[in-house]
């Protein structure tokens, strides 16, 4: 359940909506396996393998996963295939194959070869923090967050989701933090970083397990190299990565909350409730913290009134949760 990396999108008042519509939509994309002469399937799922619907909300905050399956046909083994078809006919009869026949036997050869290719699964976890007015995905890939956001456009048109602008760029902050040999609030420096160079082909450092506050790396700063990467610890809790794209990666959620997670509950459901919104709220934090470190966020983007943010369908067994039918 713990997410191990993070991509986080700005949503607008818009974007804020309750459990029950949420899930209405989500119903009526589900996810159907890679079939036939299809390339790729995404669409959702329950977000965890003993739920029953694609949503899950609990304390103002809805948690869905998106599965993507791919084929696996490399071009390799198409154009083995051509040439063998093509010399078949060459040798058969008496002439050359030319290029539009060629174009001709690669679309025959996919076809016959897609529906039997391998197929590569995967899913993207992400939750709608609704209070704070966040969209948290589970995600240091750029390419798959906005895959995910993409479907939840499709699903509620239309989602007003954007990527996080702060006052103060993150390279620029963590080069500063590094020169001042400390991070500001509740973050501290951990031991990795990398730097690159600014120039065209500029070199690149990446430290592992060093002191950051060391002479060595005020030198490379000193030379005119930025921080693009660097190691944080947030209040004791969570060890990550920060980037210079505002993404987390490496999360790391440290003893003092697994076990706390671990001692909230002795069955399973218990146990992915109080690990999601201990998660939810441990990292809501943290991103708040993040942001107000990196001068707050451009004025176009300011949170949404929490007057405005709807609140998720009442429980039939609590009065601060929702949530949706478990298997």
């Amino acid at each position: 359940m713990w997410f191990r990396q993070l991509s986080f999108y700005r949503l607008s008042g818009e974007s804020l909506v309750d459990a029950d519509k949420l899930l209405q939509a989500l119903e009526k994309r589900p996810f159907q396996p890679c079939m036939g002469l299809d390339w790729f399937s995404e669409g959702w799922v329950a977000p965890a393998g003993h739920l029953d619907a694609p949503v899950y909300a609990t304390r103002g905050s809805l948690l869905v996963s998106m599965r993507r399956e791919d084929k696996v046909l490399p071009a390799s083994v198409i154009r083995d295939f051509v040439e063998m078809k093509a010399q078949e006919i060459e040798d058969k009869e008496l002439r050359k194959v030319g290029r539009k026949e060629k174009q001709a036997l690669k679309e025959q050869v996919t076809d016959d070869l897609l529906p039997r290719a391998f197929v590569r699964s995967g899913r993207t976890s992400a939750y709608l923090d609704i209070a704070r007015g966040w969209l948290m995905v589970d995600s240091g890939s750029s390419s798959k967050a906005e895959a995910l956001v993409s479907k939840l456009r499709e699903a509620l048109p239309p989602f007003p989701a954007a990527l996080p602008r702060t006052k103060l760029a993150p390279h620029t902050a963590m080069t500063d933090w590094l020169a001042a040999g400390e991070a500001p609030g509740g973050f501290e420096l951990d031991a990795d970083c990398e730097l690159k160079d600014g120039s065209e082909n500029g070199a690149v450092v990446r430290c592992s397990r060093i002191d950051l506050t060391s002479d060595e790396i005020r030198q490379h700063i000193a030379t005119g190299k930025q921080a693009t990467k660097l190691g944080l610890i947030w209040n004791e809790k969570i060890r990550f990565q920060l980037t210079d794209t505002l993404q987390l990666k490496r999360i790391q959620f440290l003893d003092v909350l697994q076990d706390e997670a671990s001692h909230a509950g002795d069955d399973r459901e218990s146990l992915f409730e109080a690990t999601f919104i201990l998660m939810n709220e441990e990292l809501g934090e943290l991103v708040e913290a993040l942001v107000e470190a990196l001068g707050g966020l451009e004025d176009s983007q300011t949170s949404p009134s929490a007057a405005s943010a709807p609140a998720a369908a009442p429980s039939a067994n609590s009065g601060d949760t929702a949530d949706v039918p478990w298997d």
